[in-house]
């Protein structure tokens, strides 16, 4: 049991950031949002393509979300995962093109069905009638507004559960501030630092530039990560980093910048899963066509820990999945 501090609560004492705002807020966010489609600027990439009447751009959504499964999933952080799995929903398609995708078939091959806001709404509820901590929204930046759309519908149906947006940081300011009051756990990944090797890798060489004012966003908005008495992330930020092969100054520059403009208080997960996918391999990236040597991401951890942050994730084995697909139109 965690001990009383600044950085836990009470399970009875939580109630999602969404009951307070109130549905009627949400409704008027939503409208605003998808009305905003029309020339959609809901992510960095501002592509003003028509997405109201179905016309797509680099994120390849129109006017609907499309959700490639849902499940609860035990792969997530402890304080995410708890005992009974984090609720999450799979977006397809990415407004990146990370070139070492884990997730490939669906942010680039964009397999998932079309989903109605009713539909959206049904998969939380599911999601909550199973006995998940929270509902956590995977590769959410490109659909933002129709996740305000679904929420309402949630929410009158009985949802109670906390929010997670799961994203890789490349979002908008003004859809990270629709998201104010709403999201109680904002989980960004922060990639790389640096702008050229965001072009090479990422395909968006402002990438960092739009992750730092992204992630400073959500940190003012929820503050660091708090936890209940039973180790379970009720609100607050946690940063995911993907340790890359070759790569520990992009590592130490963004442990600096966390820990000196947000807070050493942040929760940080130093990720040591990387191994070539997507279109990686001798012929293309082959600086990146092998997992990390040894002692690599051990000293990526200590760079963590000498920048100053102190909350770093520590994984218990992992659980099996049990997966629902999602059922509907494929798409291709």
């Amino acid at each position: 049991m965690l001990a009383e501090t600044a950085f836990s609560v009470r399970a009875r004492e939580f109630e999602p950031a969404y009951f307070r705002l109130g549905v009627a807020e949400i409704e008027r966010r939503a409208a605003e949002a998808v009305a905003a489609l029309a020339s959609c600027q809901v992510c960095p990439r501002n592509c003003r393509v028509d997405r109201l009447h179905d016309k797509t751009a680099v994120c390849r959504s129109g006017r609907y979300a499309l959700v490639s499964s849902h499940f609860p999933h035990f792969g997530e952080e402890d304080c995410l995962r708890g005992w009974k799995g984090s609720g999450t929903i799979f977006f397809s398609w990415c407004n990146l093109r990370c070139i070492f995708c884990q997730n490939w078939d669906v942010s680039q091959k964009g397999e998932g069905a079309v989903v109605t806001p009713e539909r959206l709404a049904d998969m939380m509820l599911e999601l909550q009638a199973i006995g998940c901590h929270n509902i956590n929204f995977v590769t959410p930046e490109h659909v933002v507004p129709q996740i305000l759309e679904a929420l309402p519908l949630a929410i009158r149906g009985g949802l109670r559960l906390p929010i997670v947006y799961n994203t890789s940081a490349y979002d908008s300011l003004e859809s990270i501030r629709w998201m104010d009051g709403i999201v109680d756990i904002y989980m960004p990944d922060f990639k790389v630092w640096d702008g050229v090797v965001a072009k090479r890798y990422l395909k968006a060489p402002d990438y960092p530039a739009a992750a730092q004012k992204a992630i400073s966003e959500m940190h003012e908005q929820v503050g660091p990560l708090v936890m209940d008495e039973h180790g379970l992330a009720k609100r607050g930020l946690l940063v995911r980093h993907l340790v890359m092969p070759g790569m520990l100054e992009e590592t130490r520059q963004i442990m600096t910048w966390l820990a000196r403009e947000l807070s050493p208080d942040t929760y940080v997960n130093v990720m040591a899963q990387y191994y070539p996918a997507g279109v990686v391999s001798d012929e293309k990236y082959p600086e990146i066509n092998r997992r990390l040597f040894t002692g690599e991401y051990a000293e990526a951890v200590t760079i963590a820990r000498e920048a100053g942050l102190w909350r770093l994730d520590e994984r218990r084995p992992r659980l099996p999945l049990l997966r629902l697909t999602v059922t509907g139109p494929r798409t291709r």
